[in-house]
């Protein structure tokens, strides 16, 4: 679906420029955009490489596992059919942790780790399970402490103040993360009513 509005996007844009007699700036355009993707690429990978190594840093150091003894009771809140030393708990933290940090590139290969083995706890494998659930709802509206890929892209565009944003993408990702919580825990009692 998401491909056909884009597919009417351009079309209707091409249109548009072609009915004004501009459509040159089509081929313009498109030049211009690939260019500026890959210079605003490569300047992240710089930026998302710094917090990789401060997340492998991190891991190293055993800091990993002190923030996932340290959230183990929410994570038990959040995920009790997740047996406490499985796999998929490390996995969820560590997505999480990247998220957190605003690193939503290095958070993806954790969430799909996370997902397989909560996948190998589900007994029914047609349907996703509560724990899968929890998961996509925490992955999809994580609290992000330190928005570094916002940063980067601010200051890569010359903003006087780059990290302006902090404080309301705290306030709105904290809010987004309650409420995916509050409807996770609506929807178990709506659904275990139901059975």
């Amino acid at each position: 679906m998401v491909n056909i509005v884009w597919l009417m996007m351009v079309v209707f844009g091409i249109l548009v420029a072609a009915a004004n007699g501009n459509i040159e700036i089509i081929t313009k355009a498109a030049l211009e955009g690939a260019n500026d993707a890959v210079k605003i690429s490569l300047s992240l990978i710089a930026i998302i490489t710094f917090w990789l190594g401060i997340m492998k840093l991190a891991e190293a150091a055993g800091l990993v596992r002190a923030l996932a003894w340290l959230v183990r009771p929410l994570m038990r809140f959040l995920f009790p059919s997740v047996p406490r030393d499985h796999p998929a708990m490390g996995a969820i933290v560590m997505n999480l942790s990247a998220n957190i940090l605003g690193l939503g590139n290095a958070a993806t290969p954790m969430g799909l780790i996370a997902m397989r083995e909560l996948q190998n706890l589900n007994r029914n494998s047609d349907t996703a399970s509560e724990a899968m659930c929890t998961f996509l709802g925490l992955n999809t509206s994580c609290i992000t402490l330190i928005p570094t890929t916002i940063i980067g892209i601010r200051l890569l565009y010359g903003s006087a103040d780059p990290t302006e944003i902090v404080g309301p993408t705290i306030m709105a990702t904290a809010t987004s993360m309650f409420v995916a919580i509050m409807v996770d825990r609506l929807l178990r009692l709506v659904y275990s009513g139901r059975r």
